[in-house]
This record gives structure tokens, C-alpha cells and sequence, in this order.
């Protein structure tokens, strides 16, 4: 759980996982496009949040394509939920 919290503390990786929400799975190019910071700050970023479980990673030829793993995004609010009804 603590990587998923240090994964969603940086602005730049809620953005990414909003994208992802939004439009659906991409590439990496096609996210390193939304933001003006170079693209290994990008991958760097992708990296964490793969760490985290927050997106899942497939392989078409030579291109990653990102996509968010709901699973792990469901998980962490069951449990927000949990931690805001126990007062």
C-alpha cells in the first residue's frame, strides 16, 4: 500500500493514471506528448506506477501500451471507505 500512496503523491502520475482513465490504454510516447517534461522523467514515472499496480504494461512489437488496472484503484478506495466509517 505504501507504493501505491507514494505513486499518487506526485501530481505528474495522477495525471498519467487520469489520462489512462480518460482515453483509455497508450503508449508511452502518447503520454510523454501530454506533458512538457522529457521522456525519461516519463518513464521514470510510468515505472512507479507500475511498481504501485496502478497500470498495467502489454507489449506491442516494439511499443508499451499503459493502462490502468482498476483492480488496485478499486482496492484502495474499498479501503478509504472502510477508514472513514470506522469513526
Amino acid at each position: 500500500m505504501n507504493l501505491v500512496f507514494k505513486a499518487l503523491n506526485d501530481p505528474i502520475r495522477r495525471k498519467i493514471l487520469e489520462l489512462l482513465k480518460k482515453k483509455g490504454d497508450m503508449s508511452a510516447g502518447e503520454i510523454a506528448d501530454q506533458f512538457n517534461v522529457t521522456k525519461p522523467s516519463i518513464s521514470h514515472h510510468l515505472d512507479l506506477l507500475k511498481q504501485a499496480g496502478l497500470v498495467e504494461v502489454m507489449r506491442e512489437g516494439q511499443f508499451l501500451y499503459y493502462s490502468l488496472n482498476t483492480t488496485i484503484v478499486d482496492e484502495l478506495l474499498q479501503w478509504t471507505i472502510k477508514l472513514s466509517s470506522k469513526k
